[in-house]
Order: structure tokens, then C-alpha cells, then sequence
């Protein structure tokens, strides 16, 4: 895991690859995308705690998303809070769709191998004992049928993402304006002698 330094290059790389989910779903919607097992299979990494900085994990073997560990400041506002909540449900609503979307995808393409495979009369391996394949105008029809079967899915998702990209990037910017404030009254006043 790396840490994320604040204003490097990689925090828009990690806005756009983090963030992609969104606020329109609360947490009992979500029980309905199996949250119990894709929550299992985060990694269980832990960042040091004198770090100060937020943590990208390695890829998760189901989802392919990398998980975040956010850091907790000590002196952490209202308002901060809100948005570090924001951003962990929204990586776990992603983690969860792309583990469960990934899933189907696998169980169907298997399902789709079989039958093909079946109609042709041939088995799963050859003589030499290698997986059998179908070549690519086949699986073409296949990808073709998963994604017009799973277009409204994919297009309730992109809604969605864009719903809490949006409150999450509002939320950064009162944070950001909530920290200027707080400098500014801070600064001591210059007296004139």
C-alpha cells in the first residue's frame, strides 16, 4: 500500500478511481447487493497509526477496485467527518457493485461456454486435456447479450455515481472553504505603532 500525499498529482488519479459511486442509495438499499460477502473480501490491511495520510490498498480479487483506508485526524470537524463517511460508503457501494456485477458476468460467460460448447458437441477440455475456447465472434455474441441485458443496470450505476461524485466533490469544497475560513480568522490582526 501507498500512502496519498495531499496536493501530489496522484489525487486526481485517486478522485477519479475512488469516488466512483454515489449518495442516492442508503445503506438498507445495499443489503440487496449481497453486502455481507463483498465486504469480506477487502483486504484487512491496516495502515501504521502514526500515518496521516489515506492508504490505497491492492486490487480487490472481486471487484478489481482498489480499497481506500481513510485516515481519522484527530482534530477532524463536523463537516470533515461528513465527507470522509460520504467517501467510505461510496466505496463500499462501488465495491459492492463490482464484486456482484463481476460475479454474474464469470457465472454467465461460464453458462454461455457450456451450452455453446454442448450444441457443438464438443467437451469442456481436449484430448491434450486444455480448457476448450471459443473463438471470438462467438464470445462476441456473448458480451453483446450481457450488456443489452444488463444496459438499465449499468445506467442506474452511472447515475448513481454521478450523484455522489457530485456531493462528494460539494463536500470537499466546504471543507476547503471551512479550513480557509478558520486560517483566516486565525491570522493576528497587525497593530500600527
Amino acid at each position: 500500500m501507498a500512502a496519498l500525499r495531499p496536493g501530489s498529482e496522484a489525487i486526481c488519479l485517486y478522485l477519479c478511481r475512488t469516488f466512483s459511486g454515489g449518495v442516492g442509495r442508503l445503506a438498507h438499499e445495499r443489503g440487496t447487493e449481497r453486502r455481507d460477502a463483498a465486504s469480506s473480501r477487502v483486504s484487512r490491511f491496516c495502515p501504521p497509526r502514526q500515518s496521516c495520510h489515506d492508504w490505497i490498498g491492492p486490487p480487490d480479487k472481486h471487484s478489481n477496485l482498489r480499497p481506500v483506508h481513510f485516515h481519522i485526524p484527530e482534530n477532524e470537524s463536523p463537516l470533515e467527518q461528513r465527507l470522509r463517511e460520504l467517501r467510505q460508503e461510496t466505496q463500499e457501494w462501488n465495491q459492492q457493485f463490482w464484486a456482484n456485477q463481476n460475479l454474474t458476468f464469470n457465472k454467465e460467460k461460464e453458462e454461455f461456454i457450456c451450452s455453446r460448447l454442448q450444441a457443438k458437441g464438443s467437451g469442456l477440455r481436449t484430448k491434450s486435456g486444455q480448457r476448450t475456447a471459443l473463438d471470438a465472434e462467438e464470445m462476441a455474441d456473448f458480451y453483446k447479450e450481457f450488456l443489452s441485458k444488463n444496459f438499465q443496470k449499468h445506467m442506474r450505476y452511472n447515475r448513481d455515481w454521478y450523484k455522489r461524485n457530485f456531493a462528494i466533490t460539494f463536500f470537499m469544497g466546504k471543507v476547503a472553504l471551512e479550513k480557509m475560513w478558520n486560517k483566516l480568522r486565525q491570522k493576528p490582526k497587525k497593530t500600527s505603532s
